[in-house]
């Protein structure tokens, strides 16, 4: 997905190099936490004041095609 409110982002001094929603430290693997803990996306948008749609949808998109990645991070937040 390409729009031109919302990407994915990763730079290594924010969030520990995480996969984030645009320049925010709002990573993709909190979202796909939340939603695998059963938020709806209506949920989590309510939750983090500024998060679109558009942002939601280009961070499920970018679990579809990553999802090893986020899930590691996952796992290791789960450690941590």
């Amino acid at each position: 997905m390409t729009t031109t409110t919302s990407w994915i982002s990763k730079k290594a001094d924010r969030c520990g190099g995480d996969a984030c929603i645009r320049d925010t430290r709002i990573t993709v693997w909190g979202l796909v936490e939340w939603r695998q803990l059963g938020q709806s996306d209506e949920q989590i948008r309510e939750g983090i004041q500024g998060l679109t749609q558009a942002d939601l949808d280009a961070g499920w998109d970018y679990y579809a095609s990553q999802t090893e990645e986020i899930d590691e991070a996952i796992r290791l937040n789960a450690e941590a």
